[in-house]
């Protein structure tokens, strides 16, 4: 059973430690009342006392149904999540000696990768003595930054980290079409 982390992250009622509390809300007046006054109002309406703010002098409360404010808290996370952007990263990998016909297809797909919009990070894998070709890994990778150019733009130029040489792109963000507006008369 999935456990639910927001029902434990306020405190309700008799759970509220602090003597004096500020109250708001739509259906009381607001102010600063004592713990004891706050609940007593509270139960007049048959409601719930939620700290808000507990790190607040003194801390925030409002007079709510409890089950009604989870819920909405909960619609309010998944709301954000559902607004959040989620950033792909794909990775192309070359070795210090690829040829012509292997970089062109690989250069293919990152344009496709930064046209949908994901990040692109290339780099080039040195095994064993290959590693001696460190300044053709970065001409490598300069070389695609520059054909990449039109689609994204170099987020981190070629680093060493360990046996790879790693550069970052990302997309370019791309303007709106403008629109055309038809008079009358006009064919198009």
């Amino acid at each position: 059973m999935k456990k639910d982390n927001l029902k434990d992250q306020f405190r309700i009622n008799e759970q509220i430690r602090a003597r004096e509390i500020r109250l708001v809300g739509d259906n009381v007046p607001p102010g600063i009342y004592s713990i004891y006054d706050a609940c007593r109002i509270a139960n007049e309406q048959g409601l719930d006392l939620i700290e808000i703010s507990p790190n607040a002098v003194p801390p925030v409360c409002r007079v709510l149904d409890y089950q009604k404010f989870i819920y909405q808290q909960k619609k309010r996370q998944k709301e954000l999540k559902a607004n959040s952007v989620k950033i792909v990263v794909k990775e192309i990998r070359f070795g210090p000696q690829t040829d012509d016909h292997d970089y062109d297809f690989k250069l293919k797909h990152a344009r496709s990768f930064l046209s949908e919009g994901a990040k692109v990070k290339a780099y080039v894998f040195f095994k064993g003595r290959s590693i001696l070709f460190k300044e053709q890994g970065e001409v490598l990778l300069l070389r695609f930054a520059t054909d990449l150019e039109d689609y994204g733009k170099v987020e981190q130029m070629p680093a060493l980290e360990g046996k790879k040489m790693i550069i970052m792109l990302s997309p370019k963000k791309q303007a709106a079409p403008k629109k055309t507006v038809k008079k009358e008369g006009e064919e198009y």
